[in-house]
């Protein structure tokens, strides 16, 4: 995959990268990818998105208490759960959403991950799996702080653009 003047994966140049090319190259990533890959790299994902054992403190000043069963369950295998059994548990979710707009941020990158990966398993839409790679994006710039006009200048960053790659290709 080149990216501006570059090639992506190891040994590519150091040249800066801002955050719309990355983006644009993970769009054509996923959109080169066959369903299996996609549907592998969303698993992976939205599996990685929702294991962090933080989320559960965090959910807990954000859910009732049937919400945060709801969530802990949707946790526990998001990846072989079904779409059905997914949006069950995030109207539950929803229904007990105690914050009002001010959602801590992983814990809204894990309940948007939960609804993408319910929805690309209906529809196998690769939006919803580049959806997810965002997230994933994000949930690593929100650790690190990535710069727009150099967002792969950190190694955690440039880590999850080649998982993606490696993912996808």
């Amino acid at each position: 995959m080149v990216i501006g003047n570059q090639c992506a994966g190891p040994g590519w140049l150091d040249d800066a990268v801002h955050y719309n090319e990355v983006e644009q190259a993970v769009r054509e990533l996923v959109a080169a990818a066959d369903d299996e890959k996609r549907h592998r790299f969303g698993a992976e994902t939205v599996v990685r998105l929702t294991a962090r054992d933080d989320l559960t403190d965090a959910a807990q000043a954000e859910f009732d208490d049937h919400a945060q069963q709801a969530f802990e369950q949707a946790r526990t295998d998001p990846a072989g759960s079904t779409p059905d059994r997914l949006r069950a548990w995030l109207d539950t979710i929803d229904k007990g959403t105690l914050s009002d707009g001010d959602m801590d941020p992983q814990v809204l990158w894990a309940l948007e991950a939960l609804e993408h990966w319910a929805s690309f398993l209906v529809d196998h839409d690769p939006e919803f799996v580049l959806q997810l790679a965002i997230r994933s994006l994000e949930a690593v710039d929100y650790e690190v702080s990535a710069r727009l006009d150099d967002f792969l200048a950190s190694p955690e960053m440039t880590a999850e653009f080649d998982r993606i790659g490696r993912h996808l290709r």
